[in-house]
């Protein structure tokens, strides 16, 4: 599928970094790469996990913020949904077709809650989370306005203090008031513990996870004491999908990461003690970036610098080689030791980015591979959508 018809209506190099039937030697650097076939095995996978462990799998959108993407998920890996992190994002995906959206996050600007209460209208289910009572009456007010129905999960606060309330008994009260409102549906409990996704140990991650696990279980317990129906019980990342699969009280995952890999996710171990971008999931998202310089001795500059990528979670690994490394960068360059004079200039590289999210989230389009060709073109259509 390509969401842009008109490609050839636009230049390579201005426009887009690359035309399909292109060869990669031909691609505009720097830019995001994705290997077609990386991405759908890895979307495969997760989806037989959710599938034969009877869970739902709600994708992460803000991770890749495409369209495109999220059809794939839904067409080769049965995600039955999609988390966004803010409005603007969800109003990207609504309009893209995708029928069943969770704002995972708090909305209360009253503008923001407005725009929330017209997403039903494009045909998409809205599910947003809650913490606070006033926030009820808000969504309510905006659902009545608009003559739609919100539907509501109550954050629990499980480890990542942020958002999210921490006993049972405020989920209770919350849950009882979303009934009360006019135009809202309680649906359950939003329950993600982001904190512990990319401790390295398998035994640690397990640690954080049985935590979160009585706390989920104590809420769902007082709800049922309470009489009132709990549908979704959702969470669950790259780095947990397995505790929360075999918690006996999830039915929802929210993973996002799994489908590209990167490089600080990929450095946390499995069961096994193996990294898991070694086995469990591939690398299938690059930036692709050319040797523009190599005057130094032992040192090349590549053209993917700052402004190619996030460094927040550590700098970029060269993918498949172990003779050259990335070890600086600034606004438009990446300083790569080359101690053997192995690069030349426009040389290609490909770079698994230290956090795929934010990375995605300053580039234009992604350039799909397969077999050495480009084969699609898709916008990454939620860039910039933060508010």
């Amino acid at each position: 599928m390509n969401a842009n018809p008109n490609l050839n209506a636009l230049e390579v190099g201005f426009d887009i970094p690359a035309r399909p039937g292109m060869s990669e030697a031909e691609i505009q650097t720097p830019c995001l790469i994705l290997d077609l076939d990386a991405l759908e095995r890895n979307i495969r996978r997760m989806g037989d996990y959710a599938r034969n462990h009877g869970m739902r799998l709600r994708v992460h959108g803000k991770m890749h913020k495409s369209v495109d993407v999220a059809k794939l998920q839904e067409r080769l890996g049965g995600a039955t949904g999609i988390c966004c992190q803010k409005v603007s994002e969800a109003e990207v995906f609504a309009r893209g077709g995708i029928r069943d959206i969770l704002v995972s996050n708090q909305v209360r600007d009253p503008a923001k809650i407005d725009r929330l209460a017209r997403l039903p209208k494009l045909g998409a289910r809205t599910i947003v989370c809650i913490d606070d009572l006033a926030n009820v009456a808000e969504l309510s007010a905006a659902a009545q306005r608009h003559g739609v129905t919100l539907e509501c999960l109550v954050e629990i606060d499980c480890g990542a203090g942020r958002c999210g309330v921490t006993t049972a008994a405020e989920v209770v009260a919350l849950a009882r008031a979303v009934k009360a409102a006019p135009r809202l549906r309680f649906t359950g409990i939003q329950a993600y513990q982001g904190a512990m996704q990319h401790l390295e140990l398998y035994a640690d991650r397990k640690a954080k996870l049985d935590l979160a696990i009585a706390q989920v279980k104590e809420a769902v317990a007082a709800l049922k004491a309470a009489g009132i129906a709990c549908e979704l019980v959702t969470g669950g990342g790259t780095g947990s999908y397995y505790f929360e699969s075999a918690s006996g009280v999830y039915n929802e995952l929210q993973c996002g990461s799994y489908a590209f890999m990167d490089a600080d996710y990929g450095r946390i171990l499995d069961s096994d003690g193996r990294r898991i971008d070694q086995g469990e999931w591939e690398n299938a998202l690059f930036i692709l970036t050319s040797v523009m310089s190599h005057v130094k001795p032992g040192r090349a500059i590549c053209d993917a610098g700052l402004k190619a990528q996030s460094v927040d979670s550590g700098l970029p690994v060269v993918f498949g080689r172990s003779d050259v490394k990335y070890v600086k960068c600034s606004d438009e360059h990446g300083v790569i030791e080359d101690p053997e004079g192995r690069l030349r200039v426009n040389d290609r590289l490909r770079l698994v980015p230290g956090h795929c999210d934010p990375t995605c989230n300053v580039h234009d389009w992604y350039v799909g591979v397969r077999g050495g060709r480009v084969e699609v073109l898709w916008p990454v259509s939620a860039r910039g959508k933060a508010y």
